[in-house]
Formats: structure tokens, C-alpha cells, sequence
């Protein structure tokens, strides 16, 4: 099983942009998200794939592998569609460009999902924390995810899933850690699958899987890890390194 990760890396983020080449300890923050999913050791090559020609020549330049888009995408699901069409691969996961402090231990458990996975019953993994913190939860920027017994996701959304008719039921919330483990065959399948009206009305883009039938596999983790959505997310990235 040939297994890889791609970096979808855009210059142009609309709440802060060229965040991913803003420094982080000496090193920008791209690099240093290339550097540590590298250093994980779990897979056979990993590439950063990108829009810009800042960001390409930022990797390359270190030392790195990096892609350049032929297209303009919508979203890193589809940049790193067209990158690996028609690469010999099996697996490929998505580690996003904006969190340096890539957790090794979270990427295994993702990569066991499918090495057990013998009949190929999922399309694709990914990851989820517990959250129990009021402003998290209502929060739409959070997104959150709900999964059955097996933890298969049943639906991603900005508002709070579930939603707590009866507080004593026990149910959990969970938020969704944008780290995908793909099938190359799911990939590819969204690439040419066309926008259906629920992901168009989150604008998450892991709901066009379902609204096809695609399984998703959730795997829980207790590692938060730092998303640069933000300048503040920098400056508390910055604190932690």
C-alpha cells in the first residue's frame, strides 16, 4: 500500500492572508508544516501543492518537494485531486498547511483505518476532538461532526449537531480536524462529482462525500494542534514553539 500526504498551500487565504508564509521560530510556517509531516516517518513521499509561486519556491528551495496547479480550485480536496491523478498511489492524506505542530501519533490512526480496512469499505478518514467549551460549540467557524456507533459520520455542520433537546441524554460534541485520509478512487471521485445544495449552503466541503454515499470513518483524537486561521493564532503558535 503506497502511502502519501499532500499539503494544498494557497498564498491568498481570505481571513489572513500569506499566513502561510509568515515566520514561526525562525522558519515560515509552511516549511515548518512540510518539515514536520516529514519527520512523522509514515509515508512513502509528501509534497506541497500550490497555487503560488512564493510557496513553491519557499519548499523547493529548502530542500522540499512542491506542485504547482494547473487550475484554479476551490478547494484542497480538488488541488490535490488533480495532483494525484495519475500517480501509483493508494492513500493519500491532506495535512493542512496551516498547522505546523503535525501530530504523528493523530496521521497513524488515520493510516491504520484503512490497513484494516481489507474489503475497502471506506472511502476515506479523518479526525475529531471532544469539545466541551459553550463558545467552541456555537461557534461557526467550529465545525462539527456526528458520527454513528461505529463512527461513521453521519453530518458535518456549522451549528451545534446535536442539537440538546433533552440534556441529560449524554450526547457529545464533537469538531472536525480538517486532516483527510483518502482513497485515491474517493479523491478523484469528488473531483468530478459536481457541488450538491448542502455543502453549498455549509461550504464544508466533506458533505459532498455523504450527499454521494461515501463512507467516512471518524477517528477521535485528543490532540488540538494549532490552526493559523488568524494573526492571534500566529502569535499563540509563536507562544507554544
Amino acid at each position: 500500500m503506497k502511502i502519501i500526504s499532500m499539503i494544498p498551500a494557497r498564498y491568498a487565504a481570505s481571513r489572513f492572508p500569506g499566513k502561510l508564509m509568515q515566520d514561526l521560530g525562525g522558519k515560515t510556517v509552511i516549511l515548518r508544516t512540510y518539515e514536520a509531516t516529514v519527520a512523522t516517518g509514515l509515508f512513502d513521499d509528501v509534497f506541497v501543492v500550490t497555487d503560488s509561486d512564493i510557496i513553491y519556491q519557499e519548499i523547493v528551495k529548502n530542500g522540499g518537494k512542491a506542485m504547482m496547479s494547473k487550475k484554479e480550485h476551490d478547494c484542497g480536496s480538488d488541488r490535490i485531486a488533480e495532483a494525484v491523478e495519475f500517480m501509483d498511489i493508494d492513500i493519500v492524506i491532506n495535512v493542512q498547511g496551516d498547522e505546523p505542530f503535525t501530530d504523528k501519533e493523530s496521521l497513524r490512526k488515520l493510516i491504520e483505518v484503512f490497513k484494516t480496512d481489507t474489503d475497502k469499505n471506506i472511502d476515506l478518514a479523518s479526525l475529531m476532538v471532544h469539545i466541551t467549551n459553550e463558545e467552541e460549540i456555537q461557534n461557526p467557524n467550529t465545525v462539527k461532526v456526528i458520527v454513528d456507533k461505529f463512527n461513521f459520520a453521519l453530518y458535518f455542520s456549522r451549528s451545534p449537531i446535536p442539537y440538546l433537546r433533552d440534556k441529560e441524554a449524554g450526547a457529545k460534541y464533537f469538531k472536525h480536524k480538517g486532516v483527510y485520509a483518502f482513497r485515491k478512487e474517493a479523491i478523484l471521485d469528488f473531483y468530478k462529482l459536481p457541488m450538491l445544495p448542502l455543502e453549498a449552503s455549509e461550504k464544508i466541503e466533506c458533505i459532498r462525500y455523504l450527499e454521494y454515499g461515501k463512507r467516512i470513518k471518524m477517528v477521535e483524537t485528543d490532540v488540538e494542534g494549532v490552526e493559523i486561521d488568524t494573526p492571534e493564532d500566529l502569535e499563540r503558535a509563536k507562544k507554544i514553539w
